[in-house]
């Protein structure tokens, strides 16, 4: 069964040090390649509300996140860039990157705070809005490099690596191992409860990606307003309500 957290909003204190130790941070964090300039101003504000409302667990799992995702972006970027695959900007991440990853998690992190909330259901969410945007990451990033045959999801034929909807068994993989490595992570910091919470956030994470990619391949190319971070957040949505959804009905 899930854990109960606390349901009392947390104190005024514990805000005041997250704004005071996110601003430090970021200011001496701005020279690393990860994100742009307005980019690290935003990812402040998501450390602060993530600090504040979960404490310095549930910030540290989100810092790991981006660092787990950056580092993968770079693998092989010589090569992607050859072929044109490789993210802009050197692979820094701007304030749509941000909140197109993120904004899903931030809401859930702050309705934890809410009297009465269902925390621990609100915190599978979160777990897998991040295990699920990680798998994105992963399966994207390795399928466009190593990806032997890429093929469109809705029909299996073959398409260029990189191309709306695109999968390839390595991505897959890459994904499903992302989503692994990402619940891994929640758990050990004790923000998943259970491994069997842990497996479903995998799962989730998995499936949810594979529902972006139909997204990607069905609807991205025919609606002018649906950029990449929209589909983005719609993902980890999508991961989120599948988790808090799928807990009672496993007994979790």
């Amino acid at each position: 069964m899930l854990t109960a957290l606390p349901s009392a909003p947390p104190p005024a204190a514990q805000w005041l040090l997250a704004l005071v130790i996110n601003t430090v941070l970021i200011a001496l964090a701005q020279r690393l390649p990860l994100l742009t300039r307005a980019g690290w101003v935003h990812a402040g504000i998501l450390g602060t509300l993530l600090w504040g409302s979960l404490g310095w667990r549930g910030w540290l799992s989100v810092v790991l996140y981006l660092a787990l995702g950056s580092a993968v972006t770079r693998l092989g970027i010589r090569r992607k860039r050859e072929q044109g695959l490789a993210e802009g900007r050197g692979g820094r991440r701007g304030p749509e990157n941000v909140w197109g990853s993120a904004a899903t998690g931030a809401v859930l992190a702050l309705l934890t705070t809410v009297p009465g909330a269902p925390g621990p259901l609100l915190m599978l969410g979160f777990a897998a809005s991040f295990a699920a945007k990680l798998a994105d990451t992963c399966g994207s990033e390795i399928g466009k490099r190593w990806g032997r045959t890429t093929v469109l999801i809705t029909t299996l034929r073959p398409v260029p690596p990189g191309s709306e909807g695109a999968i390839s068994l390595e991505g897959s993989l890459a994904s499903l191992g992302g989503s692994a490595v990402m619940a891994a992570v929640l758990l050990v910091l004790g923000l998943l409860p259970t491994a069997a919470a842990a497996l479903l956030v995998t799962a989730v994470g998995l499936v949810a990606t594979l529902i972006e990619s139909l997204i990607g391949a069905t609807l991205q190319g025919r609606l002018a307003w649906l950029s990449n971070e929209l589909v983005n957040g719609l993902q980890t949505l999508i991961a989120a309500v599948l988790a808090m959804a799928l807990a009672p009905i496993l007994g979790l």
